[in-house]
């Protein structure tokens, strides 16, 4: 359980009340979000119980389960009934089972076993993110019933800008926008507003990324819920979208950067919390680096009797990293939006094969040039092989580049077919591989090119 105070010891803040009262509810979130726990508690218990549900209604409201568990019992459970179904569920499934039930208690039986059932869909999916208060009318109701009817249950639905028509079975016929029902004849049937075609639609397992994009393809303000038999379970909408990518993209980001993904605030992430989130990915990283020391070690010979090629390892690595880490960026963007399927693997491996040896080629050639300025200024003395080991150090860029752009467009893929995140190529786990490889690369041509003179 969270280690929450007693709500029968929070006070009312009658100071906070009075610097929010006359405030936009997105500003009295914002304010709340910045006070300590009790006393964000004491302000919302003075509110007036519509700006209160407004203010939890806000999907920016941070800590919205442990503000609910520190009012008073029978105000949390008056806001927690007014708030919209989805909103409530993702209130509570920020907090553990114990929490959630001393909730789900204080409610009445049909709205209690309504969010149960939204709780039950997995994180992630449709079924969690939508929300069972749509508009819907029967096939007997005309335009203007229609319009009727909306303006009766406006006030109780989380939108009325799409208008589900539903047959003799509950099964979804058709979906009207506004924007037709509005401009219709008010005598002809709902069924003849709008174009005749099959409504977009998902079932509740449905990622919400594939949701999204959805959305965004067929310009939709919300996509309904089906069930097996083509019945509305609830709807999506792309406000919820909205938010639900902005958190998850916001933890792809920290994935991609070695870091175990959070939604939360980044001052609202404890210290112990912090180092379990970036230990383990260090350590694994550390360890994958420690092969690099191995294949130096294997080299050893060949470092001793050439140490001038030690000069440009940093060089080497860094650039096959960096190719990789922008393969990587590529490919999870293009998978994320549905760009790409797994399929395609062999088509983006045959595309970023001469990619990546074209980068390197324009590497090595900016590599030769700058080893031959430096001989021929004198700024440097690589000695009287300095052609060749130019030449290495190109052929070693084109061959560690192209191996960094294959290996990190190809990882995506390889994630996403074991069932991992393909955030989780984040380009720290890309710049290791390529680290050991690349060594392995850079001395193998170095053993070609400098046999018989340096080696």
């Amino acid at each position: 359980m969270h280690d929450l105070l007693d709500p029968a010891a929070v006070t009312a803040d009658p100071i906070l009340f009075a610097e929010l009262i006359d405030e936009h509810v997105a500003d009295i979130v914002e304010r709340l979000n910045d006070e300590p726990l009790e006393r964000a508690a004491g302000a919302l218990q003075l509110l007036p119980i519509d700006r209160t549900v407004e203010v939890f209604d806000r999907p920016e409201l941070a800590r919205a389960g442990e503000l609910l568990l520190e009012l008073p019992e029978e105000l949390s459970g008056r806001v927690l009934a007014g708030m919209s179904a989805d909103r409530a569920a993702a209130a509570l499934r920020t907090l553990d089972g114990a929490d959630r039930t001393t909730l789900l208690v204080r409610l009445d039986f049909e709205t209690a076993a309504g969010l149960k059932h939204l709780l039950a869909y997995p994180p992630g999916t449709a079924g969690s993110l939508m929300t069972t208060e749509f508009v819907h009318v029967p096939i007997t109701y005309t335009a203007a019933e229609t319009l009727r009817h909306l303006r009766e249950v406006e006030s109780s639905r989380e939108t009325i800008y799409a208008i589900h028509v539903l047959g003799p079975r509950r099964e979804l016929l058709r979906v009207v926008t506004l924007r037709q029902l509005i401009s219709a004849d008010p005598a002809i049937s709902i069924m003849a507003v709008g174009p005749d075609r099959e409504p977009i639609a998902v079932d509740a397992a449905t990622d919400r990324e594939e949701v999204a994009r959805l959305i965004s393809i067929h310009d939709l303000l919300a996509v309904p819920v089906l069930n097996e038999r083509r019945q509305v379970l609830g709807i999506v909408t792309v406000d919820d979208v909205i938010d639900a990518i902005l958190a998850e993209s916001t933890e792809d980001v920290q994935r991609f950067g070695g870091v175990e993904g959070t939604a939360e605030p980044y001052l609202a992430i404890g210290f112990p919390r912090m180092i379990g989130k970036r230990a383990g990915w260090l350590c694994a990283l550390f360890i994958g680096e420690m092969l690099t020391a191995s294949a130096m070690q294997h080299f050893e010979d060949e470092l001793a009797r050439a140490v001038v090629l030690t000069l440009f390892i940093p060089l080497i690595m860094s650039s096959g990293g960096n190719s990789g880490s922008q393969a990587t960026s590529l490919l999870i963007r293009a998978l994320a939006l549905g760009q790409l399927r797994l399929r395609d693997w062999w088509r983006v491996a045959l595309r970023e094969l001469p990619t990546g040896m074209t980068l390197g080629a324009i590497l090595g050639v900016i590599g030769m040039a700058r080893i031959a300025l430096w001989q021929t200024l004198g700024v440097y003395d690589y000695g009287v092989h300095w052609p060749l080991i130019a030449v290495t150090v190109a052929a070693g860029l084109v061959g560690v580049v192209t191996f960094g752009s294959f290996a990190g467009s190809m990882l995506p893929f390889v994630l996403k077919r074991l069932g991992f995140d393909p955030a989780s190529a984040s380009a720290p786990f890309v710049a290791t591989l390529v680290d050991v490889t690349g060594l392995v690369i850079y001395f193998s041509i170095a053993l070609v090119v400098l046999n018989g003179t340096l080696l």
